[in-house]
């Protein structure tokens, strides 16, 4: 498939009609075959973003919004398309759409034309090689255009690149499977065994004893009533579902609108006037605490040179006072010894020793003339209590302080906020919409539960209905045709599962193939395993560990979800173009040139890029990178004046630089 273009006229953003040329051309005469890439550049807002909804609204229509849309949300989001700039007073917009795509070998060329008026359904219009497919009515264009391209794999092909990781973050493997079904061919088989079955359960009814057709016929009309109460119960939960979001907007709104009258504050001002009186009643023991501290040994800690000083000269008065006792016991002890001995030579040297001694010792050095006890409580306060008093009041201020700008900080929150009968309506009315929507909780569990009882009925008679039809097989007598419908029957079933775990195999090896192109350096050893049961994906590291997906970065996730998508696409073999929006928004510099070098060109025969000035800049668009696989470039520039944007050939940079060389 290739689009060749798209015709927007009064499209969101796109004032009037533009005529996009989509089909890739040759960036060169030097190319033998036409360059992959055209690259829509724009600015945020600009319009880049619409390129991809009208494809994706051209082809599919109702689908392209997602499923579940009722017919007044379809019209609601299709008047939202419409261009609203200034001076357009149309109301009405269209989309068309040209493409090739080959069928079993054979290529035609497609038009698809879709418009509406506001408030008016859209008409669809498709024209197959120039011939209008009159004979088929708007349903039956649709359902041929999802045949040719799938609305399940065309949301892997044409993707804004913000939205791609919920692929590597779905744990349920939905997604996956559903892609791997489709694009791999496994749901053609599953088709053909259900059609074989009801074929098989047909056959099997004719050849019933009537009682049984009758019994069968009784269940069937059961089975059908009690699905169509199971379908009304559904649409009963989805509109007491829609109420609970209805009122979950106007609990945000009344929420809001108290917070801008001060609800906020006034919800915490008892919590903050309470805070306030316990900061109030810690700031008075911690000022008691200071006093006591002063009043005790505190103030020997504020002089630690003048009470060591102190200390010094107390010991040394202390050894004074010691040699001058000894001095004193000395004289006793000679006067004694003199009167008892005739060796006075001894006796006189003994003396001369003593005075020498004695010398320089005067008992007025002693200034303090401390006792030894009182020496001792004086250096126990100064080395032991003082240092402790300090420690507990420098705890005890630095707390104050902190207590003290609390305080502060709460007396503003409090002045802040308002009395509580000024926003009391406000907190009723939102008290209101809490206990009516916890009401309509309960009626919504109710409803669900209901609801689920009738699907279970619906279930049990399907069972029921099974089981009489397989009781009452005819297998004996049966014609070759039956018995080669039951054969295939249970050979489609064995078939499926082995043509599931050879493609989720080969899935695998393109996988592992891609990521190692894109990936960094450091994470080359990571691999996937594929559940072929649950289609769950497993990232294996090299040491054969599952990694935990919600550990990657969202760079990292991209990157994943992009090498999954390029391994289903080469695995399946269909040649489909790739529409990517804001590729490049969550990816690091590394992935981004892993990106930009071996997945945009490679990607497929036709890439559409669309693009800011800072993912694809001048860089990535020069001769180093993409410059030879681009085939075309636009620039998507938005008129302020007009609310409107317009499209011109070239790319930012590219236009400028050419004008300025045909200039000079």
């Amino acid at each position: 498939m290739i689009i060749k273009s798209l015709v927007l006229n009064n499209f969101r953003v796109f004032r009037g009609v533009h005529e996009i040329d989509l089909e890739p051309r040759k960036a060169s005469v030097r190319q033998s075959k036409a360059a992959p890439i055209v690259l829509f550049g724009g600015l945020n807002g600009a319009g880049k973003t619409s390129i991809l909804t009208a494809v994706r609204v051209a082809l599919y229509g109702r689908a392209a919004f997602g499923r579940g849309l009722n017919n007044a949300d379809y019209q609601e989001q299709l008047n939202a398309l419409i261009h609203k700039g200034v001076g357009i007073s149309e109301g009405k917009t269209s989309i068309e759409l040209l493409f090739t795509h080959s069928q079993n070998g054979v290529e035609s060329e497609y038009r698809v034309v879709r418009g509406w008026k506001r408030n008016h359904k859209d008409k669809l219009l498709l024209i197959q090689d120039g011939n209008e497919l009159s004979n088929m009515s708007p349903e039956q264009c649709q359902s041929f255009l999802n045949e040719l391209v799938p609305t399940g794999i065309s949301e892997l092909f044409f993707f804004d690149g913000e939205k791609i990781a919920e692929l590597a973050e779905d744990e349920s493997g939905q997604v996956l499977q559903t892609a791997v079904r489709r694009l791999l061919g496994i749901d053609v088989a599953e088709r053909l065994r259900n059609d074989l079955a009801l074929y098989l359960k047909r056959h099997d009814a004719a050849a019933m004893p009537d009682s049984i057709k009758a019994q069968i016929e009784k269940l069937e009309v059961e089975h059908q009533d009690a699905a169509q109460k199971a379908e009304s119960m559904k649409n009963d939960v989805a509109m007491s579902r829609a109420r609970i979001d209805l009122v979950a907007a106007e609990i945000h709104k009344a929420e809001h609108e108290l917070s801008a009258r001060g609800g906020a504050w006034a919800q915490s001002r008892e919590q903050e006037q309470k805070r306030q009186l316990e900061l109030e009643a810690e700031r008075k023991e911690l000022e008691k605490t200071l006093r006591a501290e002063m009043d005790g040994s505190l103030p020997l800690a504020l002089a630690p040179k003048a009470m060591a000083k102190l200390l010094s000269q107390l010991e040394a008065e202390q050894a004074l006072k010691q040699k001058l006792t000894f001095q004193a016991e000395l004289d006793g002890f000679l006067s004694q010894l003199e009167a008892k001995t005739d060796d006075l030579s001894t006796l006189k040297a003994a003396r001369l020793l003593a005075t020498e001694q004695a010398k320089g010792l005067s008992r007025n050095d002693i200034k303090l003339d401390l006792s030894d006890r009182e020496f001792s409580q004086l250096d126990a306060q100064i080395n032991v209590s003082a240092k402790g008093s300090f420690q507990r009041f420098d705890e005890a201020r630095k707390r104050l302080s902190e207590v003290e700008a609390l305080i502060a900080e709460l007396s503003v929150n409090i002045a802040r906020a308002p009395e509580q009968e000024q926003i009391q309506d406000k907190v009723d009315a939102l008290q209101a919409l809490n206990a009516k929507r916890a009401e309509i909780l309960l009626e919504h569990q109710a409803k669900t539960e209901e609801a689920k009882k009738q699907y279970r009925v619906a279930v049990e008679l399907a069972r029921k209905i099974q089981r009489l039809h397989d009781k009452h097989k005819v297998a004996a007598n049966a014609e070759s045709s039956l018995v080669n419908a039951q054969n295939t029957h249970a050979m489609l079933a064995e078939f499926s599962d082995s043509l599931t775990q050879v493609r989720v195999k080969q899935l695998e090896s393109e996988f592992i193939k891609s990521y190692q192109k894109l990936a960094r350096k450091e994470d080359l050893q990571l691999s996937a395993r594929i559940n072929t049961t649950t289609f769950d994906v497993e990232l294996i590291d090299e040491h054969e560990r599952v990694i935990n997906r919600k550990a990657l970065s969202a760079g990292e996730k991209q990157i994943y979800a992009i090498s999954i998508l390029e391994a289903l696409a080469k695995t399946s073999g269909k040649k489909l173009p790739i529409i990517i929006d804001t590729p490049l928004g969550r990816l690091d510099s590394k992935h981004r040139d892993k990106l930009i070098e071996h997945y945009f060109p490679e990607a497929s025969h036709q890439v559409i890029i669309l693009s800011t000035d800072t993912e694809i800049d001048e860089t990535y668009f020069g001769d180093s990178y993409l410059k030879d696989d681009i085939s075309h470039a636009f620039e998507i520039v938005f008129d302020a004046k007009t609310k409107s944007s317009s499209l011109r050939e070239g790319y930012f940079w590219e236009r400028d630089n050419a004008q300025a060389v045909g200039a000079n």
